[in-house]
């Protein structure tokens, strides 16, 4: 394959992957923000006959959105978002191959002595135990403690970082704590969130009443999605600021910074 070539097929992969993942982290924006809007309405509910709704304006035209509790219409009518985060994570994991897999930009010989099998092994296999760490830790007590929860992640996210930081090139150890969080933002999405989205589209299809726990476990997904974006966004252009970033003597302190300035980002952007 011609470097011209390379060079045109990874421009592609990196548009679609922008893209697609603009469109996976606005929808994900959007409706965290709608539920934080209605949790407002119910605790501020009076005795008034017509539910709550949460109006906007946008394109010349004024829309007022209410949330249900039972479904309206036939199952296909129903929208809902998935593809978005399928297609950003296999953009990105077809750019993870292309810019660091097939080159030499995945190791450093000043950093370590590993050849370029052991360290797409250690990449790869990061992604999955980060999810697996993940979602054990959001099904333990842990996942009842926000603060617990964001205190475990925090030393979690620091401890990965470091270690990759003492065995992979910086600017790939940046890109895969990145590629972590991705990963697990599509587990949730695939794994977690859309199961329970089809069993309760199953139960109101059926006039039964769903398991409030579905829709608790799948908001609390969500919400944590929202709170990856942004550091995942962070860690991505990071690969253009070098001296600020991976290659710094302080690396690994400076990736962990940035993952806590992502996540006060979230938080304020879900309360705006």
């Amino acid at each position: 394959m011609t470097f011209s070539l390379r060079e045109w097929i990874h421009l592609a992969v990196r548009w679609f992957h922008v893209f697609a993942g603009i469109m996976w982290v606005g929808q994900t924006y959007y409706f965290t923000w709608l539920d934080g809007q209605f949790g407002k309405l119910e605790k501020e509910a009076t005795a008034a006959k017509t539910p709550p709704a949460v109006w906007m304006l946008h394109s010349g035209g004024f829309y007022a959105v209410e949330k249900q509790s039972s479904l309206g219409v036939l199952p296909e009518l129903v929208h809902w978002f998935r593809w978005e985060a399928l297609m950003t994570w296999l953009s990105g994991m077809v750019l993870l191959v292309l810019v660091y897999y097939f080159t030499g930009g995945l190791l450093d010989p000043d950093v370590a002595n590993i050849s370029q099998l052991a360290g797409i092994a250690i990449g790869l296999a990061v992604l999955a135990a980060g999810w697996h760490i993940y979602d054990l830790a959001v099904r333990s007590y842990l996942g009842n403690s926000e603060w617990a929860f964001a205190t475990f992640s925090l030393v979690m996210t620091a401890a990965i970082s470091w270690g990759l930081m003492h065995v992979l090139s910086g600017r790939a150890a940046f890109i895969h704590v990145g590629a972590i969080f991705g990963t697990i933002m599509t587990a949730n999405v695939w794994f977690r969130i859309l199961p329970a989205q089809r069993k309760m589209i199953a139960a109101a299809a059926a006039g039964a009443e769903f398991d409030p726990a579905l829709g608790a476990q799948a908001k609390l997904r969500s919400k944590h999605n929202t709170f990856m974006a942004v550091p995942v966004v962070f860690l991505m252009i990071s690969n253009h600021f070098p001296v600020a970033t991976y290659g710094n003597r302080y690396g690994w302190e400076i990736l962990t910074a940035l993952v806590v300035t992502g996540w006060a980002a979230a938080k304020i952007i879900r309360q705006a």
